[in-house]
């Protein structure tokens, strides 16, 4: 394997890995933000419940995945200097609103959120974590805007040794953005809310005291399921007769064509289960009391990550041999100098760091949901102080 491989498999590596954590981020946000819409009106104390364990092991997939976009980060200006170069004026656009913008305001929002339990006003702590998931949406929407540009390059014009921006708003009606994004979010609806309903199979099965919140929180991902794979297999399929005007051979290679058959089947498959057999068996709670079909539900949860892992496969190996689609090839936007073994050591910590924090977040996460809603100390009530409970104690009100 030559260095150009040997970059092209560190950049694919950590971007899959990278990209675990963000679909799963954009899944739960919105469900985090229902659920805590849902005790808003009803005033029901499950549904408050349900906002602070989901929302907790929201915060931890949230906080390790960020570390894990600064690596992304960094690889552009270790190995594709290339493309900072030639396309960066345009490229590094959408990439600095992202990070400017959205990113530091959903870190912002979701700040507020965390801390401000029992601190801010009910409507306000509630505009929050709605305002954490649209600015999540929007840090997606930059992210794809600047990928579409790499997959159909519009906008710019070539100027000497670079390209220059020339139309901004060309960027952000990319054919290849248009479909893309609503894509990208019935993805995230789909490995959410597959999360949800793999740690409620797996709490159901044990027999757990908290039936009615695992019940609950079942029926809240099967539904939310349904909607994220519609979204996804329907604008998966629209986006065909986009890709095969601008990218006419994309699929005709091995690999981005295996990706492309494993994920309209995984897509696809379960997308008829949810809707015919899982929806179904919410009516009289029979899919909850069906002790039989947990473990099933519990191997399902891997499958929206693996579809997910394709799709970016075939979205990104389909453009070989080329980085900017027909302008920059990736020899050419590769550092040069680079030695080979300057990449395997880079490799190595890459996929070493990011290896541990998707290991980490795997384990903190499955030990949140071993542990259940019963020791969740997001938005958990502050104890009194001695002084306010001897207070309280003694009050009239009370002795009455």
């Amino acid at each position: 394997m030559d260095v150009l491989d040997l970059a092209r498999l560190q950049f694919a590596v950590t971007g899959c890995l990278h990209f675990l954590f963000v679909v799963l981020t954009l899944g739960l946000a919105p469900l985090v933000a229902i659920m805590q819409t849902r005790h808003a009106i009803s005033g029901k104390p499950v549904f408050e419940r349900m906002t602070r364990f989901w929302g907790q092991i929201y915060v931890i997939n949230y906080a390790l995945g960020v570390l894990t976009g600064l690596v992304m980060e960094f690889q552009f200006g270790l190995s594709w200097s290339g493309l900072t170069h030639y396309a960066g004026d345009v490229f590094g656009a959408p990439l600095a609103i992202e990070t400017l913008v959205a990113f530091f305001l959903e870190s912002t929002f979701l700040g507020l959120w965390i801390f401000g339990w029992h601190r801010l006003p009910k409507g306000l702590h509630l505009a929050c974590i709605w305002l954490v998931t649209l600015t999540a949406y929007a840090s997606a929407f930059w992210i794809i805007v600047a990928n579409s540009f790499l997959q159909h390059p519009v906008g710019a014009v070539q100027q000497g040794d670079h390209l220059a921006l020339t139309d901004f708003t060309a960027l952000l009606t990319n054919p290849s953005l248009v479909m893309a994004l609503p894509h990208i979010i019935g993805a995230g609806l789909f490995t959410g809310s597959f999360v949800i309903i793999g740690a409620s199979a797996y709490q159901l099965f044990r027999r757990t005291q908290e039936q009615e919140f695992f019940r609950r929180s079942l029926r809240t991902g099967v539904v939310w399921a349904v909607a994220g794979t519609t979204l996804v297999v329907g604008f998966g399929y629209a986006q065909f007769p986009i890709v095969g005007r601008i990218q006419p051979d994309k699929f005709n290679g091995v690999l981005p064509g295996s990706a492309l058959g494993g994920m309209i089947l995984i897509g696809q498959t379960i997308q008829l289960v949810a809707m015919f057999v899982l929806l179904p068996l919410l009516i009289g709670n029979v899919l909850a009391r069906s002790r039989w079909m947990h473990p099933i539900l519990m191997l399902m949860t891997p499958l929206p990550f693996v579809a997910a892992i394709l799709g970016w496969l075939a979205r990104e190996v389909g453009r070989q041999p080329w980085l900017v689609y027909g302008k920059l090839s990736v020899a050419d936007a590769m550092t040069p100098g680079l030695t080979k073994g300057m990449i395997t050591a880079s490799f190595a910590a890459f996929a070493g760091v990011l290896g541990m924090l998707a290991v980490v977040d795997y384990l903190l996460i499955a030990r949140a949901v071993r542990r259940g809603p019963g020791a969740v100390p997001l938005g958990a009530a502050e104890p009194a102080e001695p002084a306010e409970a001897a207070e309280a104690a003694t009050s009239p009100a009370l002795t009455l």
